[in-house]
């Protein structure tokens, strides 16, 4: 079962961490990534820049339009994500419990199954 587990950034308590505690992430997040490899797990990650980079596009009349910026008002925003294939949702749960986002409050780090990937539905 492929499952991808999101990592939501809330800049302000980025902000408020130490360099410490902003090294242990970076850290921490290579120790994860290790280890998914290792247990055959990964099949993709992936950092985003911040919002402040993104384009907004829509279509109105027929013609794109493209805004600057994130599209939500919000604290928070995705700043990356783990794309794992494991064994089942608690095996999910397990492995994103392991992130070290997890212990800090204010940031997110949410678990969801792939229900298409390659125009297929997964099983």
């Amino acid at each position: 079962m492929k499952f991808l587990i999101s990592l939501y950034i809330n800049p302000a308590v980025l902000d408020a961490l130490t360099d410490e505690e902003k090294a242990a992430i970076g850290n921490g997040h290579g120790a994860f990534l290790e280890e998914l490899k290792k247990s055959g797990e990964l099949i993709l990650t992936q950092a985003l820049v911040d919002p402040s980079q993104a384009a907004v596009v829509s279509v109105r009349n027929g013609q794109p339009a493209v805004t600057d910026g994130p599209f939500l008002e919000a604290k928070e925003y995705l700043g990356g994500f783990y794309l794992i294939d494991c064994e089942n949702k608690e095996r999910a749960i397990e492995l994103a419990a392991r992130i070290p986002d997890t212990a800090i409050e204010g940031l997110g780090v949410e678990v969801r199954q792939v229900m298409f990937a390659d125009g297929q539905l997964e099983a």
